[in-house]
């Protein structure tokens, strides 16, 4: 048996007082000797007030899983209060009372609390102010002259009016601010995954692009040596269809146990790029310090793949001639330094499409200096670029 939440109680309690208020009304009106006008012919005061109540109940209870597609918001709201005001007018066209009761009062600031909650912005309005004065106009159709009664009973009105129609509209006005929160939460996820991805993607095909080059000119003068070259773009070419179907992964969200969890990439990660980055006359080597935590956050982990992903990538652009490569991870008083290294002179035979736009480091340092770290890139002594990021080990 299914447990109801207090949510789902509070609801059910509400239903069924405002249903119980309803049949006040037509206990009320069944009991009196009113003599109001019909609204329809051959139609009984009593069952025209039967009527009303049973629309407005109708509108306000309706399931929403079971309401069909024209039964928006404005019908909801117009429909009642255009019958409460037609009722009203025809109470004011014969002598008699019509005995007031709470069923039809709560039925319309219900209607309006949904008007001015749930109607389109335009039609909030029209349709709030419709049920606003169908509620005012309720105590005209009583035995009351224009005197103080009728007045307090108006400033009720008017009161419970403002009330109601104030909660509707704070609880829009937050409904909003959620909406949009969400929305740009979402795009901000976006951009990033798609940052993510562009930048897997154009570190290996940057790769598969040089080794490619490198290929083309072994062919005719060294074809017994292609085969590591090819492995090589094979290699590259096998990685980034794997950065995209991880990326594709989380965005889909499978929650497969085999599945790669390092989307956008960790410290375990930057040892396989290191490892797999060097090319034929290369040496691309990996220093780490032993007091280099493996639990540092996943965001430092991430930016610290990004630096050494980045500036490897930036090596294959500019300077391809370099032979000796060293990435270092080492721990500098309770902060994180990850530098790379290069021994290049600016050799590189890329067309000027492959080169970039010079945004990589751009990104790179908004990505470090968000975790608090600083990012430097410059040239070393003597010859070669340097690349070295330093940030928090621990979050703030």
């Amino acid at each position: 048996m299914k447990s109801v939440s207090a949510r789902g109680c509070a609801r059910y309690f509400a239903a069924g007082l405002l249903v119980a208020a309803a049949v006040v009304d037509v206990v009320l009106y069944a009991g009196s000797d009113s003599q109001a006008a019909s609204v329809l012919p051959g139609l009984e005061p009593f069952w025209q007030t039967l009527a009303v109540v049973l629309v407005g109940l109708t509108c306000v209870l309706w399931p929403a899983r079971r309401r069909p597609e024209w039964f928006t918001p404005q019908v909801r709201t117009a429909v009642p209060a255009l019958a409460s005001v037609l009722l009203t007018a025809a109470s004011l066209l014969v002598p008699g009372e019509v005995v007031l009761g709470p069923g039809e009062m709560m039925i319309l600031l219900c209607l309006l609390f949904i008007a001015v909650r749930h109607c389109p912005s335009r039609w909030a309005v029209v349709c709030g102010v419709l049920d606003a004065g169908a509620l005012l106009t309720l105590p005209v159709r009583g035995d009351v002259t224009l005197s103080s009664d009728l007045t307090g009973l108006e400033m009720i009105g008017l009161l419970l009016v403002g009330l109601v129609a104030g909660l509707a509209g704070y609880l829009r006005s937050m409904d909003y601010r959620r909406t949009v929160a969400v929305s740009e939460t979402r795009r901000g996820e976006r951009l990033a995954i798609a940052a993510d991805l562009h930048d897997f993607v154009a570190h290996h095909v940057t790769g598969i692009l040089v080794q490619t080059q490198m290929a083309r000119m072994m062919a005719t003068t060294q074809p017994q040596e292609l085969d590591p070259v090819l492995a090589g773009i094979e290699r590259a070419a096998t990685e980034a269809l794997a950065s995209m179907r991880r990326t594709v992964g989380v965005l889909r969200d499978t929650g497969s146990a085999t599945a790669d969890r390092r989307p956008v990439g960790d410290l375990a990660g930057i040892a396989e790029l290191v490892e797999g980055f060097a090319m034929p006359g290369q040496k691309a080597v990996l220093s780490r310090d032993r007091t280099v935590a493996d639990d540092l956050p996943h965001e430092v982990q991430a930016a610290a793949f990004r630096v050494v992903q980045e500036a490897l990538t930036n090596v294959r652009r500019h300077a391809a001639d370099a032979a000796h490569i060293e990435v270092r991870l080492r721990d500098d008083t309770g902060r994180l330094e990850v530098s790379v290294a290069d021994d290049g002179r600016g050799g590189t035979q890329l067309p000027a499409a492959a080169h970039g736009g010079g945004f990589g480091l751009v990104g790179l340092k908004e990505r470090v200096t968000a975790l608090g770290g600083e990012l430097h890139a410059g040239p070393r002594g003597g010859a070669g670029w340097e690349v070295r990021a330093v940030f928090p080990a621990r979050r703030p």
